[in-house]
């Protein structure tokens, strides 16, 4: 399990370094761009979000699996020739994808806008999904090296690569916006256009530093294939045969979010007018899906490194019917997510106006602090769901995922615009809440079915964690209310800057202490967390 865990590290920290990047740069952005680009951004990067993942067919995860099934074997040849096919079909798919964003551009901002309700115009809408379209000609190459390396367990390459696009991408960004606005004296849609266009840029820096790790590894990776003793010699019909049944699943995964905003970004608008509160629909739907949605994807992060690092481990168990370290890798990887995900997600829950406050100002913070608290627990749900369907592809069981997620997105479509309709804003995060709970559900049933797995130890363990957790939140509680008698974090968002971190951190320090001393942390992540009994001996 040391490479699950050495892998999910560095995965998980370079994704965490990317969202964190990406949440930060949100708070000049929004500031010089306001509530009316924050929103005309959403609309253009919720379709490219779902052509980049069609355009990719799900290649780069299935490539991954595709290579570690086949190393597994000693067949090394299998995988290289599947490489470089895979590349020529994510340089068609790219371009396909291109073109089809960019020339259905308008017809996506008719439907995205309800009728005059919206601060956003057709044109503008449709000028920013065509910038934000040319990253798709890049990056779906670029991915499928992503994969590649992951597939012979080399997680550095996408992690380095991850945090290089995204800081590229983020100056770009920001200059661009800053000279648009200020210097050039220009509107605020040509600026998210600019943007939005930084995608493309990223995504440029990003592939010329997997050139760079694909020149260095490429000897070591000569060697492993001169050393190959036998080849299965499979067709490139065999091959796409079966990277095929591998990646049609992967795609639903890779536009399982997307699709749920997708619901959001047609419905939304509409529903929101209905009960009478069209002057704050366009608002609030990027302060769900944008401002908050940075804020809850950092714990998610975990999930997403965890589910790429697990993928080839677990498909590598299942090949050679390892059925002891197969159960014992996803009964791992559920316990990890319940004990770091489960309390991050209930601390920005409690601390949900502190945090929006410090990010975005203070300014109708009750409002929008509101909404972040209701959406903070969908996190949970996001990263259960990433890492449970990627169980599901290691063990043979993808096909599964067309039936987990065709019933939430069912959910989804069915009650999103009853729920908003009844409950505002955040009757949309209560119908994304009840539509991922179902694909969860049923993929943690599936799992069970399929190997005879136990959740016994699992269902103990989160107990344990649970509790805990609610000791954290009461913690946290009484921190927070104690400094509002001092200080009203509401009402200055330096006050709320010092709020959140006093409160989380002496949460946080209070969760990891309780976890160590149950050795809850050790029975999880291993005996090296013992390492930590010379540091607290020394400072006793």
């Amino acid at each position: 399990m040391s490479k699950i865990l050495k892998g999910t590290m560095i995965l998980t920290g370079a994704t965490f370094l990317s969202k964190f990047l990406g949440m930060i740069y949100t708070i000049p952005f929004e500031q010089m761009v306001g509530p009316e680009g924050i929103e005309l951004y959403f609309y253009a990067y919720t379709p490219y979000n779902i052509l980049l993942s069609l355009s990719t067919l799900g290649v780069p995860m299935a490539v991954s699996k595709f290579v570690s099934k086949y190393n597994s074997l000693e067949d090394y040849q299998t995988g290289r020739e599947m490489f470089r096919s895979g590349m020529q079909l994510m340089g068609i798919t790219g371009i396909i994808a291109f073109l089809t964003l960019f020339l259905s551009a308008e017809y996506i901002a008719q439907f995205s806008l309800a009728d005059d309700d919206s601060s956003a115009t057709v044109a503008d809408t449709a000028m920013v999904i065509r910038m934000v379209s040319f990253a798709l000609l890049i990056i779906p190459s670029m991915s499928i090296i992503r994969g590649f390396f992951q597939g012979n367990e080399s997680m550095a390459p996408t992690g380095i690569s991850q945090v290089i696009e995204q800081i590229v991408r983020i100056i770009f960004l920001l200059v661009a916006v800053y000279l648009i606005l200020y210097v050039m004296d220009g509107n605020v849609s040509t600026a998210i256009g600019y943007s939005t266009f930084a995608a493309f840029i990223g995504g440029i820096a990003s592939l010329i530093v997997l050139i760079i790790f694909w020149k260095k590894r490429k000897p070591y990776l000569d060697r492993q294939l001169a050393k190959q003793e036998y080849t299965y010699d499979l067709s490139k019909k065999s091959m796409y045969k079966e990277l095929i049944s591998y990646a049609g699943p992967f795609i639903l995964v890779g536009i399982a979010t997307p699709l749920y905003q997708l619901i959001d970004q047609f419905t939304f608008n509409k529903a929101m007018a209905s009960s009478g509160l069209a002057e704050i629909s366009g608002a609030s739907l990027s302060a769900i899906h944008v401002l908050s949605h940075k804020l809850v994807i950092i714990p998610v992060t975990l999930g997403i490194g965890l589910s790429l690092a697990l993928l080839p481990a677990i498909t590598k168990s299942f090949t050679k019917r390892d059925m002891t370290l197969l159960n014992h890798q996803i009964n791992q990887a559920l316990q990890i997510i319940a004990l770091l995900i489960l309390p991050a997600v209930v601390g920005l829950s409690l601390l949900s106006y502190e945090a929006f406050g410090v990010f975005y100002g203070v300014e109708n913070v009750e409002y929008y602090g509101l909404l972040l608290r209701w959406y903070a627990p969908v996190g949970l749900l996001f990263a259960l769901y990433t890492v449970t369907a990627a169980i599901l592809q290691g063990v043979n069981r993808q096909n599964f995922a067309l039936v987990s997620l065709g019933a939430g997105l069912f959910i989804k479509f069915a009650t999103n615009s009853w729920f908003i309709i009844m409950f505002g804003a955040k009757g949309s995060i209560i119908a994304t809440g009840l539509a991922v709970l179902t694909g969860v559900t049923l993929n943690l049933w599936r799992i069970q079915r399929a190997i005879d797995f136990s959740y016994k130890q699992v269902y103990k363990r989160t107990l344990l964690i649970l509790i805990l957790t609610f000791i954290m939140a009461v913690f946290i509680w009484v921190i927070k209310w104690g400094f509002s008698l001092v200080w009203d974090p509401m009402e200055n968002r330096l006050a709320a800057l010092f709020a959140l971190f006093l409160s989380a951190g002496l949460g946080g320090i209070i969760y990891m202490w309780m976890s160590y001393q149950t050795t809850l942390l050790e029975r999880i992540l291993g005996g090296r967390v013992r390492v930590l009994d010379k540091f607290l001996k020394h400072n006793r």
